[in-house]
């Protein structure tokens, strides 16, 4: 199970590049974002790419993204045939999914995080989804992984 875990973390972190960057820690924090400031239609579009991509497991077939919703590294790195493989492994462990019910809204310097409590048919399983969505409004990464009910707690210490 950690192997799978470990394989889709891999599969749907996408949009990390490697490069020297200085930040200082104001870059870093995470802070909850206001429901009156939420944007509707970025999280519109942060809920259906993210069900999106977690519907393959239920169809095997996905519709890729394009240029006017993800960047580039995105688009290159979710295919079909990755999001298959992992998706078999999805649904052995969790079953079928079900949908998105988001959980929170935060903010870092150039990007804003849309939480999702990801539900599935069995009832052991207990994950997230993280869509990322950067200044040009495109999704800059989606990232699968176990659900952290202490997620809140840890915000507060920053």
């Amino acid at each position: 199970m950690k192997k799978a875990v470990l394989i889709i973390c891999l599969l749907l972190l996408i949009g990390c590049k490697s490069k020297t960057v200085n930040r200082d820690t104001e870059d870093l924090k995470i802070k909850p974002v206001s429901t009156a400031e939420i944007n509707a239609n970025q999280q519109k579009k942060a809920y259906d790419l993210g069900k999106r991509v977690l519907e393959t497991c239920n169809t095997s077939k996905f519709k890729p993204f394009n240029e006017t919703e993800v960047t580039q590294s995105v688009m290159e790195n979710t295919t079909e045939e990755r999001l298959t493989k992992t998706c078999q492994r999805f649904r052995q462990y969790y079953g079928s999914f079900i949908d998105l019910k988001l959980d929170g809204v935060y903010r870092t310097k150039q990007e804003v995080i849309y939480r999702y409590h990801a539900l599935y048919t069995k009832k052991v399983a207990n994950k997230e989804l993280r869509v990322f969505v950067n200044e040009d409004n495109l999704v800059s990464a989606i990232k699968s992984m176990d659900w952290d009910e202490k997620f809140d707690s840890k915000l507060e210490g920053q």
